[in-house]
């Protein structure tokens, strides 16, 4: 293989390279961007509810009115359940790490905290912290 032909693979390995960075660069920023543009799940849930609903229905304009407070009192309560979820699972994991750091040795338990803290970190913008972590 000549120089030139070595020079002219690594030049094309390098633009698919930089065109999958690229592409990954904006798939997320719109996953990023439909996140933050939907606001909280319970609006979210209320409007894919009542536009499937107005769509497979075919609801006139004053029956959506009148089912718009009973959507209203559903995403409420689906996001009072989510939230309650999330605050069960947290409760759960943090129940299990105190069991685990009873046999693990100090510099486990020093990792497994190093972990709970990247996780709080990587998930702080996306999750309201469980009532005990802000109490501390």
């Amino acid at each position: 293989m000549n120089r030139a032909l070595q020079w002219k693979l690594i030049a094309g390995f390098l633009l698919v390279f930089i065109a999958g960075g690229i592409t990954g660069a904006f798939v997320g920023a719109a996953h990023v961007r439909h996140y933050f543009s939907h606001g909280t799940h319970g609006s979210f849930i209320k409007e894919r509810m009542g536009e499937r609903l107005k769509k497979e229905l075919n609801l006139t304009p004053e029956q959506v009115t009148k089912i718009s407070p009973m959507l209203d009192k559903a995403s409420a309560e689906l996001e009072a359940i989510r939230t309650q979820t999330a605050q069960r699972v947290h409760e759960t994991m943090m129940q299990a790490h105190r069991d685990m750091a009873t046999i693990l040795t100090d510099e486990q338990r020093a990792k497994l905290q190093e972990m709970h803290l990247q996780h709080r970190r990587a998930f702080h913008g996306f999750h309201p912290p469980p009532a005990e972590d802000r109490e501390q």
